[in-house]
């Protein structure tokens, strides 16, 4: 059963002990828009997965993240929430997991079940599993009048 969560408002998430981000929730458009961006910026085309993931991350908390505590600069001062910042936030490898599993992972799971019963590649029934067992022998001809 697919439960939605209604509700619009955003939500306090802790990424690291210590530092917590306030994140709107994630929607198709929001989603949609993000795509968008990765699409506009100037990646090759042998861009590995793991760097697309992280720029769709960051293109997404860009458009999400409305406040967050624990953010300083190197003399421990309170940054305010920008774009860099953001990128730069999100370029730390325990923060993205988190903001992955916390804050996308919701929404990137609600995206798999509906592709839960596509058809197979081709249109056969290749990628289906078998429900017979084989034949033992091979059937005997039918006998000729």
């Amino acid at each position: 059963m697919l439960r939605l969560n209604l509700s619009t408002e955003p939500r306090w998430f802790e990424l690291l002990p210590g530092l917590r981000i306030k994140a709107a929730p994630v929607t198709t458009a929001i989603m949609a828009a993000a795509r968008a961006d990765v699409v506009s910026e100037d990646i090759g085309p042998d861009a590995a997965k793991e760097e697309l993931a992280v720029i769709m991350a960051q293109a997404v908390a860009g458009r999400v993240v409305t406040e967050w505590e624990g953010v300083g600069d190197e003399d421990g001062n309170a940054l305010p929430i920008t774009p860099e910042g953001i990128h730069a936030l999100l370029n730390v490898w325990p923060v993205f997991e988190a903001f992955q599993s916390q804050v996308l992972a919701p929404h990137l799971v609600l995206d798999a079940e509906k592709n839960g019963c596509a058809p197979s590649p081709n249109g056969t029934s290749a990628a289906a599993t078998d429900t017979a067992k084989p034949a033992q022998d091979r059937a005997p001809t039918a006998p000729q009048a």
